[in-house]
Parts: C-alpha cells; structure tokens; sequence
C-alpha cells in the first residue's frame, strides 16, 4: 500500500487558497479516480475537487470551513501498490525558519499550524488568520469586531489585510498585483462599509415582514457593485442597431445548425464576435485600471453575464475571442451556459475577464445601464430584439420598413474612457451587427 497526498489544485490567476465547504467522503471511504472528494468555496466561484487517485480516504487534513492554500495537502488516501511505492507524507505545517530550535518550540509550531482554532464565542477563525492576528497584536475582542465576507461571516485573509491597511499596521507591498487581485480588495474593503453600522438602515418590524438573510453569493454580488459604483465614473451611452440581417440569417440556418452541432446557435455569439471586432478598432476599452496605471490587455475576454436557477449572477469568460470564429465562440458560449446553470463552473472559468456583455433582452427590457464589472472599463447591454417601422434611405428616396431594431447601451469608466471613445465603441458594435455578412458559412 502507498498513501497518497491529494493536493489543492490551481483554481485561477488571482485565487490562492480555497475554504472547504464540506466532505463528500468519510474516513475509511473508497475513493475513485476523478470522483469528487470535496466542495470548495472561494471569492469567485463554489466549486467541487475531484480525487487524483483512487484508493481509501484515511487521513482528512482540514475540516470544514479550513482555509487551505492552492498547491497544499488535504487528504491522504491509501492506494494499491508494492512495498517500494510506500511514501512518508507528513501533516502539512507552517514552516519557520529559527536557529536552533528546540523540539518543544517545533512541536508547538505544528500544533499550532495543524489544528483548528476558534474563538471562546460561536465564531470560528482559521489558523491563518489567527497568526495574522497575532503577529498585529490583534486580541480577541479587537478580532470579534472585524467583518468578515467568508462563508458564515468567517473573517478571510482579505479581510484582514484591508483591516490592517485600515488600522495602519499593514506591511507595504511594492510586488505589483493583477487586476483581479485589485479588485478582490477593493470589494472586500467596500464589503466591510456596507456592514458597517452606520450604513445599516434600522427598518421597524410591523409583524408582517420576513427577514432573510443573503446568501454568500449574493454578499459577494453586493460588494462587488458597490465597489464599482464608488470606484469607477460610470457614463452610459446608447444607439439602436438594425438586427434585420442577424435575425433572418439566424432563422435560416438554426435547424441545420442544431442537427449538425447538436446545439442551438443564439445572438449572443454573434454579438459576441461584433464586439471582439470593434475592440480591435478602439483598444482602449479593452483595458483595466490599477489606480493611476492603465493595463492595456492584448487578449480580447468577453465576460457574458449568466443569471442562475438561484436568482443570483455570475460571469463566465470566453477568453481569446480575437483568435476564435463565428463556431468557436458559440461553442464556448452554449458550454459555459450549461455549466453555469449546472453549477459546475471552475474558478478559471470567470478569471481574466477585460470586457463584458449582458443580455437583458432575455427579460424583455429595451435597455439598461449595467455596472461596471471591475476592474474592467466597459460594459455592454443588449435590449430585446424588437419589430419596428423604420425610415430607410435608398437611391430611389426614403421608405418605411418594418426591422428588427434593438438597442445598446454601453457603461464605461469616465476615467479612462471618454465619451468620444465609448460612444464610437458601441457604434462601432452596432455597425458589425448591421453589416454582418448573411452568406455566412457555419
């Protein structure tokens, strides 16, 4: 027999550690190769780890609500194999580098590392976050007062580093950070303003009212847009494209589409493609803000705006749209669809994302004026593709028609991006759409 340490996986460019959620397997339980083993949580995504290996569970190295570091131990399993394959594997610990340390002080450095810590009340405070706080000298009063944005209000490392850049103690980090590191600070520190007492609104209880309580995903949801809201200057800009030619093309060549694809062909890709193509003309929407830095981004990743079964919002990434046709970039879109509303979304899936598109046509509104998906410029909204009588110009004089008109509206960081530019964005989208080619092969 050979025991098998079963590693935390990597689960995104900004995502370093991951809080379990719960166990699918007990001690003693057999485990198979790519079955999930357990369900993890981190601030962008919940998802589930399946097992490397296969073999028996023997040894769980965190609990539930343990946070636990991308590339680190979890679980030891047991699998078959000879005498030579039998490893040593170790609890993973801290490790501090001391000269001449005695056992007693090594002992007590594992012992504190490995073991699950929790305040005398009812909260729970993971390891990490306890030796933060007692390298700031936090106590465990001071320690009770931070707001957390884990699961349950658990106080994450976020947490406490805008907590200590707050209180002042904060090391100065001079490593410069990835976007999407940025931003996850910034809405934890406005996380923490929204639940601060005096941005709390005391409502009377009349008797005929339900109180409850968001869930995780709906906390993180509030934070983020009320990060962007105070952080960018949102200015919207809108025009109405003529979707005549997208529609008749679609309705021609769906069925034959879905019999050979074995899936169904939206606006969405189409749209999609219309706006990888006017990023190429005005890059500079396609960039993201790092105070006063400007990252200007050489991949095109269209973030699409999902609602889920739960009513809540999530925006998986169809990265590279620059380098992919008309038939990649529906595949991607039909496969990250589907995985969404099976909640089956990997952390990678809703990371690098530089611009993004929502579609509130699919709730029958004309138009809307989205926020900003930091610490992205530009956000695009698609209204309901709707039957008008239109004034056309032809050689032989002005006609009426009826088309397929919808509208477009673009939100964007006044920052960085003029009024100039977004608008001659949208338009530019809006010319795509109306120009698009109805001899298209796919």
């Amino acid at each position: 027999m050979a025991r098998v340490e079963l590693i935390m996986p990597k689960m995104g460019e900004s995502v370093s550690e991951a809080t379990i959620i719960s166990w699918s397997k007990k001690i003693g339980d057999m485990v198979e190769l790519d079955e999930t083993i357990i369900e993890i949580a981190t601030d962008k995504v919940d998802s589930e780890v399946p097992s490397t290996h296969q073999g028996k569970l023997v040894e769980m190295l965190f609990g539930a609500d343990d946070v636990v570091k991308v590339g680190e131990p979890f679980a030891i399993i047991e699998t078959e194999a000879g005498e030579n394959d039998i490893t040593a594997v170790t609890k993973p610990t801290a490790v501090t580098v001391v000269s001449n340390p005695s056992e007693e002080v090594v002992t007590k450095a594992v012992e504190t590392t490995t073991k699950p810590t929790s305040n005398s009340g009812d909260r729970f405070y993971s390891p990490l976050v306890r030796s933060m706080a007692s390298q700031e000298k936090i106590a465990i009063a001071e320690l009770d007062t931070i707001p957390g944005t884990g699961k349950d209000d658990r106080v994450t490392k976020s947490d406490m580093l805008v907590y200590l850049q707050n209180r002042g103690s904060a090391p100065k980090i001079t490593v410069e950070k990835a976007p999407e590191v940025i931003a996850t600070q910034t809405e934890q520190k406005a996380a923490q303003i929204a639940m601060t007492s005096q941005n709390r609104v005391n409502i009377p209880n009349t008797g005929d009212t339900e109180i409850v309580e968001m869930d995780r995903m709906r906390k993180l949801i509030s934070a983020h847009m009320t990060m962007s809201k105070q952080t960018s200057a949102h200015i919207t800009s809108f025009v109405e494209a003529d979707m005549t030619n997208v529609v008749n093309w679609r309705d021609s060549i769906k069925d034959d589409f879905k019999r050979r694809e074995g899936q169904n062909i939206t606006f969405t890709p189409i749209i999609i493609e219309a706006m990888a193509k006017a990023v190429k003309d005005f890059p500079m929407v396609n960039v993201s803000v790092d105070g006063t830095n400007i990252h200007i981004h050489k991949n095109v990743n269209i973030g699409m705006a999902a609602a889920l079964p739960d009513g809540n919002l999530i925006v998986p990434v169809i990265k590279e749209c620059q380098n992919k046709n008309l038939i990649g970039i529906t595949k991607s879109v039909n496969d990250l669809a589907t995985r969404a509303r099976a909640g089956q979304l990997k952390p990678d899936d809703i990371q690098g994302g530089t611009i993004t598109m929502t579609n509130v046509g699919t709730f029958g509104n004309l138009m809307g004026t989205p926020i900003i998906n930091q610490p992205q410029v530009a956000i695009l909204a698609c209204g309901v593709i709707k039957k008008k009588p239109v004034v056309l110009e032809t050689e032989h004089g002005d006609v009426i028609a009826i088309r397929h008109m919808m509208f477009l509206s673009l939100s964007y960081d006044h920052r960085v991006v003029d009024g100039a530019l977004g608008g001659q964005f949208v338009r530019r989208v809006a010319d795509y759409l109306e120009k698009f080619d109805v001899n298209t092969i796919v």
